[in-house]
């Protein structure tokens, strides 16, 4: 499970990071990223309506990969698993939530900033992990440094990327997916312009397809 999810992220490459302020917006924004060209979201437990957003989006779009984001403890885990969603991403490293999702064989992927939690994530049997915040933490030459002494790590930057330097990040192979919002902005989707999201989305599509083919 784990390494399919990990084949699945990679190649859809960018993967929006969504927040939700009402469930009710899930479809629509479901449904846009599905036409943009980008069959995932990774739904962020900030609010209330997450888990029911992550129920909708699986059930809507089965061919979709919903994960949920911004997962801090062991019982949002075991909530959006249980609402549908395929994989955990966390901001930064739990111990106690990481190896929770390893029994319970959730597919996650832990933020990490420093060599120190990228060993405490391999110590742990990961070769995944979430590089948070990646702009201010060093961006794709902090990633590069650091993948040079862990030639097994492979990472998802999320975190001030952006359609201008999304290119230079899928241009490493060590990185699998990056995370993104500047798809499926706060504002964009409370006006419920989901064309404009479709739009966008196709933008960040296209750009998958120039670097990675």
């Amino acid at each position: 499970m784990y390494e399919e999810i990990k084949e699945k992220l990679g190649k859809i490459s960018i993967i929006p990071v969504v927040v939700l302020e009402d469930a009710k917006d899930a479809k629509p924004l479901g449904d846009a990223l599905m036409k943009g060209g980008l069959p995932a979201a990774e739904v962020t437990f900030r609010t209330d309506a997450a888990e029911e957003a992550i129920k909708i989006m699986s059930k809507e779009f089965p061919d979709m990969l919903v994960g949920a984001g911004t997962v801090l403890t062991c019982e949002q885990a075991d909530r959006a698993v249980a609402a549908g969603a395929k994989f955990i991403v966390a901001p930064g490293f739990n111990p106690t939530v990481v190896k929770h999702c390893i029994e319970k064989g959730y597919p996650v992927a832990p933020g990490v900033q420093t060599p120190s939690e990228m060993e405490q994530a391999m110590e742990l049997g990961l070769d995944f992990v979430k590089f948070f915040p990646a702009e201010p933490a060093g961006g794709l030459s902090m990633i590069k440094a650091v993948a040079a002494p862990y030639t097994n790590l492979t990472f998802m930057p999320t975190g001030g990327i952006n359609k201008d330097n999304v290119r230079d990040y899928l241009g490493f192979k060590k990185i699998v997916a990056c995370g993104g919002t500047w798809m499926v902005k706060n504002d964009v989707i409370k006006s419920g312009d989901f064309a404009k999201i479709e739009e966008m989305t196709r933008e960040a599509a296209e750009i998958v397809k120039e670097i990675r083919g």
